[in-house]
């Protein structure tokens, strides 16, 4: 129902043991088993008292976590993919190849959901407001949503995800909050809790 990026809680060590000792680890044991992969490797990961643990792998972007990720992304990212899926190489590694570059800003997402979700819920809804928040750092994606003639109205569980980004967890969260005030639709609810972990800290 929601994501951040910049978590507090998540250090340096934690990032490199989950790269060295999970994600690289995945990748030469699937060579090694003649299941290479170009592309995406989705590690859903956890951080417990005993450590980082795996909870999935997915071979495509994981959801929600994408659509806080890759607006921090500045590089092309279509030049990328292209590289990564012609060349069976890694991009980022070496003067010549695609460089991946991150914008240093924290990004936080709301998903706003059909009532009912995840059970039983109603589609067709009208989505009477939708505002360009693009200016202020803000943008809302579709996840379920769909045209009826120049309607726009709800056709899934998971319907919008309003994203911000600001420099700080805390900017972040009141712009994608205040964002979300402005959608009106009567058949979409939202939790607002997302990131009360890394604001307790």
């Amino acid at each position: 129902m929601g994501a951040y990026t910049g978590l507090p809680f998540i250090s340096t060590g934690d990032s490199d043991f989950a790269y060295t000792n999970i994600l690289c680890r995945a990748a030469v044991a699937m060579c090694s088993e003649g299941m290479p992969l170009s592309g995406v490797l989705y590690g859903g990961l956890m951080k417990t008292p005993q450590g980082i643990k795996v909870i999935e792998f997915n071979a495509r972007f994981g959801d929600p976590e994408t659509e806080v990720v890759l607006p921090l992304l500045e590089s092309d990212i279509y030049e990328i993919f292209n590289y990564v899926a012609s060349t069976g190489e890694v991009a980022g590694e070496g003067a010549a190849k695609p460089q991946l570059k991150w914008r240093n800003e924290v990004t936080l997402g709301v998903v706003m959901a059909s009532k009912g979700y995840p059970g039983s819920y109603s589609k067709g809804v009208e989505i009477s407001a939708l505002p360009t928040f693009e200016e202020d750092g803000v943008k809302v994606l579709h996840m379920g949503t769909a045209r009826k003639g120049e309607t726009l109205i709800t056709s899934g569980g998971r319907v919008l995800m309003v994203v911000a980004s600001a420099p700080t967890i805390e900017e972040a969260r009141e712009k994608a909050y205040c964002g979300i005030k402005k959608v009106k639709c009567e058949n979409l609810f939202y939790r607002s809790d997302i990131a009360h972990w890394a604001l307790e800290k």
